[in-house]
């Protein structure tokens, strides 16, 4: 993740990427070692870095969130995180049914996560689609995004990298002030479970799906309408 303001940023070459990718996957290591997945993998091994606007979910978030991804990739399916390493983190500590039969990568520009070896992808959202060779276009059954900045031009270039990555699932977590961008951008629609994050926040965040899911529900079973598109 980067500022808005570092537009000036060298493309690397695929063969360069590839190059890279396997050095942070040998040589780094996690802050706290551990050989225990829910301690490996909890949320929080890794620490926020607020410079590079990086708040993660609660763990109530993070579980419901990767629940739905479970459920939504089905047996043997392929997830991706773009942005959301707390939901990776989650998927992997072994705590959520069905887990064990995905797989999943993260995409992070933060490359302390690298310490995850091979599931990690690094990624720069101004380079939406610098992407290593091994990922194939279209080839995760689902996707999900949390944009690192509540702005049309960030949305619109982790837009890109949704669009090639996914096979049609998309469940995007960013501000509801981007409802409307959200929508022009992934033809996603607004859900009524509220994702919270381990810090709380000043923005009104929300959750938008292109698919039927129980996240369009509020706590009682009913359809949220209490936002409409705008």
């Amino acid at each position: 993740m980067m500022s808005d303001s570092d537009d000036d940023v060298p493309t690397l070459s695929a063969h360069t990427l590839a190059a890279l990718q396997e050095f942070y996957a040998e040589n780094l290591t996690l802050q706290s070692p551990s050989t225990e997945p829910q301690e490996q993998f909890s949320v929080g091994a890794i620490e926020e870095d607020w410079g590079l606007s990086q708040f993660w979910y609660s763990e109530d978030t993070a579980q419901r969130l990767a629940e739905e991804l479970v459920r939504e990739a089905g047996d043997g399916g392929r997830i991706a995180c773009v942005s959301a390493p707390s939901v990776y983190q989650k998927l992997k500590q072994g705590v959520v049914t069905g887990s064990e039969h995905v797989s999943v990568m993260v995409l992070e520009y933060d490359r302390r996560f690298a310490s995850y070896g091979a599931d990690f992808i690094f990624y720069d959202y101004n380079q939406p689609l610098a992407l290593p060779p091994h990922v194939q276009p279209h080839s995760f059954d689902v996707v999900l995004a949390d944009p690192p900045y509540l702005s049309h031009e960030c949305l619109s270039k982790v837009a890109q990298t949704v669009q090639f990555l996914s096979k049609g699932k998309v469940l995007l977590c960013t501000g509801a002030v981007m409802q409307s961008s959200a929508k022009e951008l992934l033809d996603v629609n607004v859900c009524g479970f509220l994702p919270q994050h381990h810090r709380n926040l000043s923005n009104d965040f929300r959750c938008y799906t292109n698919y039927p899911s129980a996240l369009q529900e509020t706590e009682t079973g009913q359809r949220d309408t209490s936002l409409t598109q705008m």
